[in-house]
């Protein structure tokens, strides 16, 4: 029987090879989106769940309860030590100190060889290895990384440096400053972890690197990347270890300090996860793809109901013929789900085909390596099998039983009426549902569209444009001052300034502040910019009241921002002229000379913050250089030799001011991007969807179009008969859409401070867009209605 089921299933697609057409083409681009957001929601739920003690592992956090919360996924370098020695509830504790763009240069080889590592170092206690994971495949676990001045690298590091050669006791140079020796060599990390470093240091070398963050009474500050890892003991609870962290801050704090400071553990499996903490995937747009993957999945079968439904009355002389053979009804019903089963087997084979297809784009807009292995992938192959088993009888269902309640003396007298078939209601329900899915994913589209260049071309209170920034590797003054004056002489250089970061960073340092002699500290921190006296100029920051700082090496004056008058509740900026502000504990005190205009320092996620800018030779990073577009490229070239020539032993490197800018929305454009391309799936399936519809449409209308024609009606009336039925269910979608879409994008936009108005326009160039589809969509059905002979359509009945 199921043979047979088969053979028929196969002619009928053969015999109706544009409905199969439709059917295939809208259920392939449905469960191949759905695929593609399966293999990233999965990739992303597998972050870190390969290391055996994975519920015992935990993070030490920071947060700050003052006036608002601070959160921060590091710690005070010594909080590691004080957790191990003072308490017993880890078995393993483990400091990991990173730093990024780290600088390898390979001893011993003829060429010299550098490279540059992004993902930079770490600086660990060996009981690291002991908590996560990662595995030692040469070296001696308990021993290779007690020693100082040993490292440990990745078998991938380890050809890209040597080759074919043996990497063990090969002596590496970190940063121009310090040898180490090869003592391990580490397992190549596996792509879903948030360790991403491939570079692990003797801890007892921190002290090279920075003699603040190795000193183990360093408690008031946290650095970005000074984090501890600890594995519990299978018998302690967190909030345990939570009190013992209290006692901690009590110990380490004096004053108003204790109640502003908790330490906290996360979990591992909260790492990837919480943007609180800098977490690179927040959960709450992994819920937005599943549910978009779901919406692609129910406007595919809507779509293949609405066709099936569609063709019943073409297929009411052959259940007619059937039963009157003997056929029974649930025969009836399982050869149409076995016909639906071969068009969903057909739809996911090319929908593995699009997966693939669309992988490799996105692996390059998350910059993973997601792969496509059903068949040694086990939850997506059990996905794919659920998918089938889903798609077949929730497309299949509705129209076999349609077809198998078929009257056959009424299908052999072609005397079947839509009453006789039923479910008209139901497919405009169906379509209806179609429709406000893409009106709720087009107006997403729409406003994260409108956020992101609303983000991007909205004035930041400086100019971004046309500023290079160029790295200062090394605080040393003379080759500074040379690097400035020899760079200020080239062709296209309007101007130029030494400082810490641009305006807007994403590398920040924030301290106290007490303001005027105060007795204690503001109750908020203070955001500090180490700058030239040409850092205004070249940067086109304004001032509101008082002067710039005149050049020094040192701190002698502050500048402050209109923020920072806010925050003190003082009404004029002329007023805090000539107070004196004090930062970092006391050990910086001078006047405030000049207050700015605000700018951003960070993205439009954030608040403006209080800013204090002041000159500081010690602390420059960054040479920024605002330039003539018109000479760019041989002024960067010029800067190029100039650089290296002034810093040979590093490798030359640069970045536009506005590129620096546009990652702080990096996530945000891939989300558009991403969006994009749903919305123009759900928006092709629909239109399907739509196509059917009409088809059914025509069906049924043929005696009354015909009549029409007869009486009169013209061709603009006959398009108003199919334009009226659409017309009314766009805008009945609109009324399900708007709200649910609207919902959505306030929790969207709740994330930026600085953020667009969700206004009318924005809904009313929805509707348009779905409007505009839908009539091109329905336009060459029902013109070739309206355009049909009346006599041959009189003739059909």
């Amino acid at each position: 029987m199921l043979k047979s089921y088969i053979k028929i299933a196969w002619r009928n697609i053969r015999k109706n090879k544009a409905y199969a057409y439709i059917n295939i083409s809208g259920l392939s681009l449905g469960i191949g989106g759905s695929m593609v957001i399966f293999i990233l929601v999965s990739y992303h739920l597998s972050f870190d769940t390969f290391h055996k003690n994975k519920d015992r592992i935990y993070r030490i956090v920071t947060e700050w309860h003052d006036e608002t919360v601070g959160h921060s996924r590091a710690v005070p370098s010594p909080v590691g030590k004080a957790f191990r020695t003072e308490y017993t509830y880890a078995d393993k504790t483990a400091r990991a100190i990173d730093y990024d763009n780290a600088l390898v240069t390979i001893n011993g080889s003829k060429e010299n060889k550098k490279f540059k590592e992004e993902k930079g170092i770490v600086y660990t206690e060996p009981e690291f290895f002991d908590i996560l994971d990662f595995p030692l495949v040469k070296g001696d676990k308990n021993t290779f990384l007690k020693n100082p001045n040993s490292a440990a690298i990745t078998e991938n590091l380890a050809k890209k440096y040597f080759g074919t050669e043996d990497p063990m006791g090969k002596s590496i140079r970190i940063n121009n400053k310090t040898d180490f020796l090869i003592t391990g060599i580490l397992k190549d990390l596996p792509p879903n972890t948030d360790r991403r470093q491939e570079i692990y240091l003797s801890y007892s070398n921190l002290i090279d690197q920075s003699k603040w963050i190795a000193n183990d009474s360093s408690w008031g500050g946290v650095y970005s990347g000074s984090q501890c890892y600890v594995l519990l003991k299978s018998s302690v609870k967190p909030e345990q270890a939570d009190a013992g962290l209290k006692q901690l801050v009590k110990k380490n704090f004096k004053g108003r300090d204790v109640n502003v400071w908790q330490f906290k553990l996360q979990p591992l499996a909260d790492i990837h996860f919480n943007p609180d903490f800098d977490g690179h995937a927040d959960k709450k747009y992994l819920w937005a793809l599943f549910f978009i993957g779901l919406f692609l999945i129910i406007t595919a079968c809507v779509n293949f109901i609405n066709l099936a439904t569609a063709q019943a009355l073409n297929r009411s002389k052959e259940i007619g013929v059937r039963k009157v053979l003997g056929s029974l009804p649930s025969q009836l019903f399982w050869q149409f789900i076995t016909e639906t089963a071969l068009i969903t087997i057909l739809a996911i084979t090319i929908a593995f085909g699009l997966a693939a297809l669309a992988l490799p784009f996105v692996n390059s807009l998350f910059k993973t390596e997601m792969t496509l292995h059903p068949f040694s992938n086990t939850p997506l192959l059990v996905f794919t099998g659920l998918l089938f088993f889903i798609v077949t009888f929730l497309s299949g269902s509705y129209p076999g039983l349609v077809l198998a309640r078929f009257q056959p003396v009424m299908a052999l007298k072609s005397k079947l009426s839509q009453k006789d078939i039923g479910g008209f209601s139901l497919r405009r329900v169906l379509v209806v549902t179609q429709f406000a899915i893409s009106q709720m994913l087009i107006i997403g589209t729409i406003v994260i569209a409108s956020q992101m260049h609303y983000s991007k071309n909205t004035d930041l209170g400086f100019n971004k444009e046309a500023v290079v920034l160029l790295p200062l590797p090394v605080p040393d003054k003379v080759k500074v001052s040379t690097l400035r004056s020899r760079i200020a002489g080239v062709a296209g250089v309007e101007d130029i300034s030494l400082c810490y970061r641009p305006p807007a960073s994403g590398s920040n340092n924030n301290t106290g502040v007490r303001y005027d002699n105060r007795a204690e500290d503001e109750h908020w921190a203070i955001n500090e910019k180490y700058a030239d006296d040409n850092y205004l100029k070249t940067f086109g920051i304004r001032l509101a009241a008082g002067r710039n700082f005149y050049p020094s090496d040192t701190t002698r004056e502050f500048l402050v921002n209109e923020t920072f008058v806010k925050k003190l509740n003082i009404r004029s900026p002329r007023d805090v002229i000539g107070k004196r502000l004090s930062i970092n504990g006391g050990t910086q005190t001078a006047p405030i000379v000049g207050v700015v205009k605000d700018f951003y320092n960070y993205s439009f996620h954030d608040d403006i913050a209080p800013i204090c800018i002041m000159p500081s030779t010690g602390n420059y990073r960054t040479c920024a250089i605002r330039i003539n577009m018109k000479n760019a490229k041989p002024a960067i070239a010029a800067f190029d030799k100039i650089w290296s020539e002034t810093y040979p032993e590093y490798m030359f490197e640069y970045q536009f001011l506005d590129d620096n800018i546009a990652e702080f929305y990096e996530l945000d454009s891939i989300m558009l991007k991403l969006i994009e391309a749903f919305a123009g799936i759900a928006v092709l399936i629909g239109s399907l969807g739509l196509y059917g519809l009409v088809s059914f449409m025509a069906v049924r209308k043929t005696k009354e179009i015909g009549v029409r024609k007869v009486l009169g009606a013209g061709i603009q009336n006959i398009l108003w008969l199919f334009g009226k039925e659409f017309t009314r269910l766009l805008l009945i979608a609109f009324v399900i859409a708007a709200p649910l879409a609207w919902w959505a994008m306030t929790k969207y936009l709740e994330d930026f401070k600085n953020r667009i108005p969700l206004n009318a326009g924005i809904f009313i160039l929805a509707i348009l867009s779905t409007f505009l589809i839908a009539a091109i969509t329905v336009g060459y059905r029902s013109v070739k209605a309206a355009l049909a002979n009346p006599v041959k359509s009189l003739r059909t009945e």
